[in-house]
């Protein structure tokens, strides 16, 4: 699917945003991809993350999916608009184990106050390779338009 940023300097808002995002940049999360309606991001395994089995922990996936959804979403939204997400689902298909993680975001549906958006975590078993993918969790949600509120435009 195609979409027309309605930004015209889309992708350095959502990188400027992005590095302003202290949950991520404490996960060692990165920015990885801008693309109208597309975000990728990735994030390299550090045992710091992981639940009592050795995986990254659910809730570090959730965080990591849910980011490359919502930087999706910002990639279409119109100056002084923000996003927040108000409801997803995530579908955990594999232990979240690895040498790195890549989440994808995209937009499904983009209404002018809730935004559809799906995503997806892969995890790859070497660092720099992208061979050996396993597809550890998927994410169907909204994200809410949020406009004219002092500090949440950017």
């Amino acid at each position: 699917m195609s979409f027309q940023p309605r930004h015209p300097d889309f992708e350095r808002r959502v990188r400027t945003s992005f590095a302003k995002q202290a949950a991520m940049r404490t996960i060692g999360a990165s920015l990885e991809g801008v693309t109208p309606g597309e975000v990728c991001v990735t994030m390299p395994f550090q045992a710091d993350l992981t639940q009592q089995h050795g995986f990254v922990h659910a809730g570090v996936v959730t965080a990591l999916v849910d980011s490359a959804c919502g930087y999706a979403a910002l990639s279409l939204m119109e100056a002084g608009a923000a996003v927040l997400s108000v409801e997803f689902k995530v579908q955990l298909l594999a232990p979240a184990r690895g040498a790195w993680f890549r989440a994808r975001g995209r937009v499904v549906r983009a209404g002018r106050t809730l935004t559809v958006v799906a995503g997806e975590l892969h995890a790859y078993a070497r660092e720099n390779a992208r061979e050996n993918e396993t597809l550890v969790a998927l994410l169907n949600g909204t994200m809410m338009t949020v406009r004219d509120r002092p500090g949440l435009n950017d």
